[in-house]
């Protein structure tokens, strides 16, 4: 039975040990049999600069449990027979009261006004209940079409193998989709670059010769117990692209071309990932595909060949995922591992990817991803031969008043920064600009946000209440439905 949650909302479970009664509404019961105190444990996603990250909270009292979702969308198991699920959908009605926030330049306001903002905003958010599905695979596809960026993306996914599967619509499956994109864009890459060769045995049933060593036993079901005496059974290496890798990708892309196939929920129009399938198809006409987990356990790879490594290792996970059986890449029901994807990191990388497609004379070195100092860590400092600003991404918007000002004020401290003061360009005569950006709604009919270098620190993007403080808003991809 599962729990479903929209990212950054709550649940309520009441505690009963009537089974009759949770039989009857399980949406709204959490059976507990025993006399002993109920125990649910968040599962940790990662550990960051000291701070535990939980892809949920709970908090149980003595008749009721509070299920909040945090920054994390995926699914995983609650106790023996629930799980929780937790959609990529964003209150967008939440942007329209951080803009109200960061426009009121009264410095003295009281703590009354603040309680009032606050009050009001939860208010009309209740109300409105806009939420708009984030179009993840969406994202993803920005994201790997910079190999950069696609170096990133290793921190994105938790998946628990060890964990019970869960029964779920293919439709509310993330991970397969999340997880295909990834490898056909591995994938791309080793095909640009030229697939890698190297030497591999072949067996073959030779007539009239003998070639590298004879397979005693095969040479005796084969031929000698079929009078066949002038053929030889023979193993042998060829140097040539059938290798044990190519033909294990091989294997893999045959899988993800079927669900490409047969998932146009995922990738159609924006998504459409055809053109990535058809450029790969040609480099594998003549690679075999049969290919077997163990053959491929003890791989030493080639650092000149880097891609094959994460390709290799995201390939194993889609065979893992089908239960290496192809026919179920067309199911309608699946079952899927617990899995979570940290949609603030991706946001973050999102933008990362937007900023060098908008930039194209720009480099990672110019942009400065993860810059660190003193226990502090920067999303982004821009540096170019005339400019420095740096760049804090917020994926979730707080509509609470003094957050909003704490969030801007931790970015303008980032700007205070020896190390960030020092680094080049130096800039003397004036301070170090700062940048917030975060999702918005993309209305019909409005132009992309243009993420050039002279576009993000000009008078329609000031933060009036703080000097040298800018925000800007970038368009989310969402999909086509609203609940």
């Amino acid at each position: 039975m599962g729990i479903f949650l929209k990212e950054h909302s709550f649940y309520n479970l009441t505690i009963t040990k009537d089974k009759v009664a949770f039989d009857e509404c399980k949406e709204k019961f959490l059976l507990h049999k025993s006399e002993e105190r109920v125990e649910l444990t968040s599962r940790k996603f990662k550990t960051e600069r000291g701070k535990d990250y939980y892809c949920f909270s709970c908090n149980i009292s003595e008749n009721e449990v509070v299920l909040n979702s945090n920054y994390f969308v995926g699914l995983d198991w609650l106790n023996a027979d629930r799980f929780i699920h937790v959609e990529p959908k964003l209150n967008i009605s939440i942007t329209d009261f951080f803009d109200k926030a960061i426009k009121d330049e009264n410095e003295n306001i009281s703590a009354h006004e603040i309680e009032s903002f606050n009050n009001e905003a939860i208010k009309k958010i209740k109300a409105q209940c806009s939420f708009k599905e984030v179009n993840v695979i969406a994202m993803l596809m920005k994201i790997m079409s910079h190999n950069e960026v696609a170096k990133e993306t290793d921190k994105l996914l938790l998946i628990d193998w060890e964990a019970p599967e869960i029964d779920i619509d293919q439709k509310q499956d993330l991970l397969t989709p999340f997880l295909v994109v990834k490898f056909l864009n591995f994938l791309k890459d080793i095909v640009r670059k030229g697939l890698k060769k190297s030497y591999y045995k072949v067996q073959e049933n030779l007539r009239n010769r003998v070639k590298g060593k004879i397979l005693v036993g095969q040479q005796i079901k084969q031929n000698v117990f079929k009078n066949r005496f002038t053929n030889t059974v023979c193993e042998y290496e060829v140097f040539g692209e059938d290798s044990v890798e190519n033909r294990f990708l091989k294997k893999v892309f045959l899988f993800c071309t079927q669900y490409v196939e047969n998932n146009e929920y995922y990738f159609k129009s924006k998504n459409d990932i055809s053109g990535i399938v058809n450029f790969i198809r040609p480099a594998f006409e003549h690679i075999g595909s049969e290919a077997y987990m163990q053959d491929i356990k003890y791989l030493k790879y080639n650092p000149f060949f880097k891609e094959y490594k994460e390709a290799i290792k995201i390939g194993q996970q889609i065979l893992k995922r089908f239960s290496y059986n192809i026919t179920k890449t067309t199911a309608e029901k699946i079952s899927t591992p617990p899995f979570w994807i940290d949609m603030p990191k991706m946001f973050e990388l999102y933008v990362y990817a937007k900023l060098l497609a908008d930039n194209p004379d720009l480099n990672i070195k110019n942009l400065n991803y993860q810059f660190s100092t003193h226990g502090n860590s920067l999303d982004f400092l821009i540096c170019t031969d005339d400019k420095k600003i740096v760049v804090d991404t917020k994926y979730k918007l707080k509509y609470n008043y003094s957050q909003i000002h704490e969030d801007i004020r931790q970015v303008a401290g980032y700007a205070r920064l020896n190390k960030v003061k020092n680094k080049q360009p130096i800039i003397i005569d004036n301070e170090i600009s700062c940048l917030i950006i975060y999702p918005k709604e993309a209305y019909q009919n409005s132009i992309d946000c243009d993420l050039s270098i002279n576009n993000l620190i000009i008078d329609n993007n000031k933060i009036n209440a703080y000097h040298e403080v800018y925000k800007i808003g970038i368009d989310l991809p969402f999909i086509d439905s609203i609940s």
